[in-house]
Order: structure tokens, then C-alpha cells, then sequence
């Protein structure tokens, strides 16, 4: 790529071409707007060692568990300092020679301040409620370094949604009366936010510490060890040489980078790089190409296990065993994709473009077999979560373990297959390499996640002291008339708005604090008995789309960089291939069968020991297929064709179709069918006489052809 000067202000988006000429760098790095270091210099190697060491100690206490509190204030003094280090204060300033001196400064005091809770843990519990004036000037201070922090490292609407839930907790007796709340005192305030565990140092953070790093360091080793190279290869091989393969591939890479990955960012510029490129080769024009990818990576957050790391939160939020989470969500992410895969297919034959060459393609076999040994550790981490039943802390941990095994041995292995020796020597340091490497990737892919949880954590804290949530679902039920859809679409416009500035993992936590509760508070008022997952999941996908949203839309601006078209219509079409995911919150909010869940106990829907969960094989299959047959016809009306364009009649009736197979239970009720299969069976039945339309009309259309020609 051309090196440029970046010129541009601090809130547009980064430059995807500006590629600094100090040392190799990281797209996404670029685009995260992290500051770029030469790789011999001091800087690069505090960096370097700081994050390394962070990820030692969250190896070191799943071994020898430690205080909870202790591990998130020790969590959240790396992840500041770290901040302070790897990004600086202006995105137009991103490559110096070295690390300014008061950014040393302002780590230092960060992590005194984070570390202040652990520092005093026992004269804090002891005077609870009573704070020293050192204590409020501790937080104040803290606080202020952590909305700093993370207007570096995320933008500022995460800081200006804080600060805006902070003067909202200190005035609020100056509300208007549908808002206003007596107010709090600074002291109780700050007590709340950073001296507890109820504000910063609470269950957003926590679940940061103990669960989500272990994940993104098991998918930084991953990726270091080879498997996204992998991962891209193999769906390349496989698709490519299907109508629109190339796209296809794009679809498939991404699904499976979801695995390792929890950034849309990270997905498009990792995929994007090889793929858009070849979709434009074969003849899709540069802004389908990149929404294709942005759509791709965007919903790789939805796959398990990691689901952009919100899956853990969820688990945390709702008191549930983490593998009921990822078995929940398992459907709606397969669908998804599969649909997607269907639209590109269906934008393929709409462009007329066909797949690669077959001799122009690796063998699929040879290169499934070449990174097998990537499957061993993700496959061991599945068993040990679904399976066993472990802990996902302890499951990620003895993964790593067992990936780390792997990155020794792979050396070794590949000297014999190429034929050069052992060479022990050399082995091991490529090993040791990785390894350390690995490790230093996975705390700075940690550092925006960290921050994110502990600004989220204001927010939390805020609705605690406040009652925020219970004064919000009046708001919502005045607005909405008392309309179940209206409060979903008003709930589903609120996440979308806060998405377009927030990462997912930090939209997740405030809607679910703020929303989510409303929505089954109102929903319960209305007579809808729905498992609170299907709440939680619902502003979980609608965050997630913010990711392709204009004007802010991140994953887009990648997109568009590598394939040199226009960010906002890339963006437009993005969210217009997204459609389909859109439409899925709902359709699980009302059929909580697509979650794997039958009934919720009327008494206490929240409670998710009193779900019933579906076991039965054969139903369970029904369901899926019914969903993906569902969510075709419903791609077919968004994308105007199945085997030739569609007129309007068949629209309306494809969408018909979705409602009878996604929602069948509504369904049976509107019509009072005997049950539910009777809706499947109406739904299927129409389908295929669309289909048959679609046949004959194709037909004659080709039979015109003929004569014409």
C-alpha cells in the first residue's frame, strides 16, 4: 500500500491506506487508531513486556485463584496502562519515535489509582460508606483517568454516555419529573462508581478478568499458531469455485475467524484483505464486495463461543451456566450465516458471476489435512465447556494449554516436513517466539475490551443509585401505547443509536442494564412469557449491527478502504444484507423455541432454572430446518430473486412464508390451528409453489432466449 500522511481530525474515521514505515504493523492496529512505534525502540518493548506480563498473571490466577476484587483492580491497571502506552491522545498523531514522557505520567497515576481498591481492600471494607477525603479524591481521579482512557482507546461516545450518567446521578433533582430522582451526594457517588463493587470494579469488569481475556488470548495464540491463514485457505479451496465463491469464502473465513476473534474490525481487515480483492476480480463491484465482508465479519460475533465476549456477560447477567448461553445462541448465529451464504449466492446469480477456476484452486483435502492440528484445541475447548461442564475460566485456560503444546511441537513438525532436520535450537526459540507473542497480542487485544467493561460499570452504578430502569419503562410504555412491537422496535432503535459509537461488548452491558429489564418487565404486563435470554440476545444483535451502520459503522470504513469504494453506501449495503439479521431478535423473542426453549416458569421467567430446555434430537432438527427455510424465503424478498427477479406478489407471499415457519406459535394462535406442524406444513407447502412459479417462469424465459437468438 502507498504511505500517506494522515490529515484528518481526530473524530473522522481513520485512514485505511495510512500504513506507517516505522516496523511491520497491524491493519486493524491503523484503524483502531494505536500508536505506531518504531520496533527497536524502548516504548515498542515496555509495550511489549507490560503486556506479555499481564498475560502471565491471568494464567497465574486460574492456578492459584486470588481475591475476585484484587484480580479486577490488578485487570484494569494494566489495561490503563497499556492504554496510555499504545494510543495517543490524537488519532492524527499515531507515529513518533517514542512514547511521550506525561503519558508515562498519566499510567503511572492510573495505576495507582486502579490498584487503590486492592492497595486498601481491608481499611475500605472497614470504613464503608464512611470515605476519607483521600478515598473520594482516589476515585474522582480514577475516574477521570478511565473516561480519558477510554476516549483513546474506543471514541468518545462511551466517555460522553458516561459522564452523561454521572451528571444524571449527581442532579437529578434538576430532571424533569418523569426523569428526576433526589440526587447524590459526591461522596456516595464516588463510593458507588470506584470504591465498591457495585460501579466500575463490578460484573462487567469481572467477567473481563475471569472469563473474556482467557478467550482472546486462546484466539490471539490461535491466530499467531497459523489457524486464521488456515481458516481463510480452507474456505477458499472449498467455495471457490462455486457462483460467487470467492464471496462465499468470505462468508465462511469469517464465521469461523468469529471463533478466535471478537472484532468486526479485526474479521474484515484479516478476510477482507484476500477476499475483496478476488470478489472484484470476478466481477462484483467494489461496495457489494466489501458488504459482503462487512456483513460476514459483523455477524462473526454472533457464533460461539466467544460472541464478540458479550456470550460470558450474558452467562454473568443472568445467573445461567455459560454453555446454556452458547447453546441458546447456537441457532440464531447458524441461520444467519447460512442466509447469508444464500445471499451472496443470490447476488451471484443476479451479476451473472461464476466461481474461480478449479485448477487455479488448493485441494481441499490436503489443505483440511495441513491444520488439523489448529481444529485439536478448539474442538477440546467445545468438549470441556458443553460436555464436562467446566468453568469457561478453566476451560479457556487448559485450552491455552493445549494450543501452547501445539505451537512447540509445530516447529518441529514442519522442519521434518520440509525436510531440513530438527534443528532443536532454533525450534524452540521459533516456539518460545510465538508463544511470547501470542501472549502480547492477546493483552493488547484486551485493552479496549478492559476499558469498555470498566466505563460500562459507571453506568451499571448509575441505574443502581437511580432506579433509571424502573422510571425508563414508563418512558417506553408512554411511547409505545402499550404495543409489544413498539416497545422491541423502540428498544431495537436505541441499541442500533448507541451501537454506532460503542464496541459491542460495552452496548451490550448498558442496554442490558437499561433495557433489557423493560422489555420483560413489559412484555410480562402484556401476557408474553419469554426466557430473559431472549431479552438479552435481542439488544445484543441490534448492538452488533451498529458495527455496519452509517455514519459510524467501523467494520464499513475497513471494508471500503481495501476495496476503494464509498464507506456509506458500503455501509447501506451492509446493513441491507443485514436485513435478515435484524428481523431474527424478533423472531426468537417470540418463539423461544429458536433458543432451544420451550417454556419459562410463568411465576419467574428471569430464573433459568426454570426453563425447559428442548432435548428431544428430531425436534430440535425440525427447528432448524424450518428457521433456515424461514430465513431463505425472507432473503429471497429482501434480495428480489430466487431463480429469476421476483415480482411483488411472490414478496409478500416469501414473507408470509417466514412468519409461518419462524413463528409458528403465533401463528397457530392468529389462525386457532390444531398446532404447530400445521403452520410448518402451510409454510413449506407455499414455498414450493413459489418455487415452482420461479421454475416455470425461468423456463420460458430461457425458451425466449432461444428463439430470440
Amino acid at each position: 500500500m502507498t504511505n500517506k500522511t494522515n490529515v484528518k481530525d481526530n473524530n473522522s474515521p481513520p485512514d485505511p491506506d495510512f500504513i506507517p514505515e516505522m516496523g511491520n504493523v497491524d491493519s486493524a492496529d491503523v484503524l483502531e487508531g494505536k500508536r505506531v512505534l518504531p520496533v527497536n525502540s524502548f516504548g515498542y518493548k515496555l509495550i511489549g513486556l507490560i503486556a506479555f506480563f499481564w498475560s502471565f498473571f491471568q494464567l497465574y490466577v486460574v492456578l492459584l485463584p486470588v481475591n475476585d476484587v484484587f484480580v479486577r483492580s490488578i485487570h484494569l491497571a494494566f489495561a490503563l496502562v497499556l492504554t496510555f502506552f499504545m494510543y495517543p491522545m490524537f488519532r492524527t498523531k499515531r507515529t513518533m519515535s517514542s512514547i511521550p514522557l506525561w503519558n508515562y505520567a498519566l499510567a503511572i497515576v492510573a495505576a495507582v489509582t486502579s490498584l487503590y481498591i486492592f492497595i486498601f481492600y481491608d481499611a475500605l471494607n472497614a470504613r464503608s460508606g464512611a470515605w476519607l477525603p483521600i478515598d473520594v479524591w482516589a476515585a474522582i481521579v480514577g475516574i477521570i483517568l478511565l473516561l480519558m482512557a477510554s476516549r483513546r482507546a474506543l471514541g468518545p461516545a462511551l466517555a460522553i454516555i458516561a459522564i452523561i450518567f454521572l451528571g444524571y446521578v449527581k442532579f437529578g433533582q434538576l430532571m424533569p419529573d418523569m426523569i428526576s430522582h433526589q440526587g447524590a451526594s459526591i461522596n456516595k457517588m464516588m463510593g458507588q462508581m470506584f470504591l465498591t463493587t457495585e460501579g466500575i470494579f463490578g460484573v462487567p469488569l469481572g467477567v473481563s478478568a475471569s472469563y473474556v481475556f482467557l478467550f482472546v488470548l486462546f484466539g490471539a495464540l490461535l491466530e499467531r499458531a497459523g489457524a486464521g491463514k488456515y481458516f481463510i485457505d480452507l474456505a477458499y479451496a472449498a467455495l471457490g469455485r462455486y457462483d460467487g465463491g470467492p464471496a462465499k469464502a468470505s462468508v465462511a473465513a469469517s464465521g469461523m475467524m468469529g471463533i478466535i476473534s471478537g472484532s468486526s474490525i479485526a474479521n474484515t481487515v484479516t478476510t477482507g484483505t484476500f477476499t475483496i480483492p478476488l470478489m472484484k476480480r470476478l466481477g462484483f463491484p467494489g461496495h457489494k464486495a466489501a458488504s459482503v465482508e462487512v456483513a460476514a465479519s459483523t455477524n462473526g460475533q454472533l457464533m460461539p463461543p466467544i460472541m464478540g465476549a458479550a456470550a460470558f456477560i450474558i452467562a454473568e447477567f443472568l445467573g445461567m451456566d455459560y454453555a446454556g448461553v452458547i447453546m441458546a445462541a447456537a441457532i440464531p448465529a447458524f441461520v444467519s450465516y447460512i442466509a447469508l451464504f444464500y445471499i451472496v449466492h443470490l447476488e451471484a446469480k443476479k451479476l451473472g458471476i461464476k466461481g474461480e477456476a478449479k485448477d487455479r484452486l488448493p485441494k481441499v483435502w490436503s489443505v483440511f489435512v495441513s491444520g488439523l492440528h489448529f481444529l485439536l484445541p478448539v474442538f477440546y475447548l467445545m468438549y470441556t465447556l458443553v460436555v464436562l461442564r467446566m468453568s469457561p475460566q478453566r476451560a479457556a485456560f487448559n485450552g491455552i494449554m493445549v494450543l501452547m503444546a501445539i505451537m512447540i511441537v509445530q516447529p518441529f513438525i514442519k522442519s521434518l516436513y520440509a525436510k531440513q532436520g530438527l534443528n532443536p535450537i532454533h525450534n524452540v526459540q521459533t516456539a518460545i517466539s510465538d508463544i511470547g507473542a501470542g501472549m502480547i497480542n492477546g493483552a493488547k487485544n484486551m485493552v479496549p475490551i478492559a476499558v469498555a467493561t470498566g466505563v460500562a460499570g459507571i453506568v451499571v452504578g448509575s441505574v443502581t443509585i437511580t432506579g433509571i430502569g424502573l422510571i425508563l419503562a414508563d418512558v417506553i410504555e408512554v411511547l409505545s401505547g402499550g404495543y409489544i412491537f413498539a416497545v422491541l422496535a423502540l428498544t431495537a432503535v436505541v441499541s442500533l443509536v448507541l451501537g454506532m459509537g460503542l464496541p459491542t461488548t460495552a452496548n451490550y452491558i448498558v442496554m442490558a442494564s437499561l433495557t433489557a429489564p423493560v422489555i420483560l418487565g413489559l412484555s410480562g404486563d402484556l401476557g408474553y412469557l419469554v426466557p430473559a435470554i431472549a431479552a438479552h440476545l435481542f439488544v445484543f444483535y441490534f448492538g452488533i449491527l451498529a458495527d455496519d451502520t452509517p455514519p459510524v459503522g467501523m467494520a464499513a470504513y475497513a471494508a471500503a478502504g481495501i476495496a476503494k469504494s464509498d464507506p456509506i453506501k458500503t455501509g447501506l449495503q451492509g446493513f441491507a444484507y443485514d436485513i435478515r439479521t435484524a428481523i431474527l431478535p424478533f423472531m426468537f423473542f417470540f418463539n423461544s423455541k429458536l433458543l432451544l426453549i420451550e417454556g419459562v416458569d410463568p411465576s419467574n421467567p428471569k430464573d433459568p432454572s426454570g426453563w425447559q430446555w428442548i432435548s428431544n434430537p428430531l425436534e430440535i432438527v425440525l427447528i432448524f430446518a424450518t428457521a433456515v427455510l424461514g430465513m431463505l424465503a425472507f432473503s429471497s424478498a429482501t434480495q428480489r430473486w430466487i431463480r429469476v427477479k421476483t415480482n411483488w406478489l411472490e414478496v409478500v407471499l416469501l414473507i408470509i412464508v417466514t412468519v409461518f415457519l419462524m413463528v409458528p406459535n403465533l401463528v397457530q394462535g392468529w389462525l386457532h390451528l390444531p398446532h404447530e406442524y400445521v403452520s410448518y406444513a402451510i409454510g413449506i407447502s407455499l414455498y414450493a409453489v413459489i418455487y415452482w412459479w420461479q421454475i416455470q417462469r425461468q423456463n420460458k424465459q430461457s425458451l425466449g432466449n432461444k428463439l430470440a437468438a
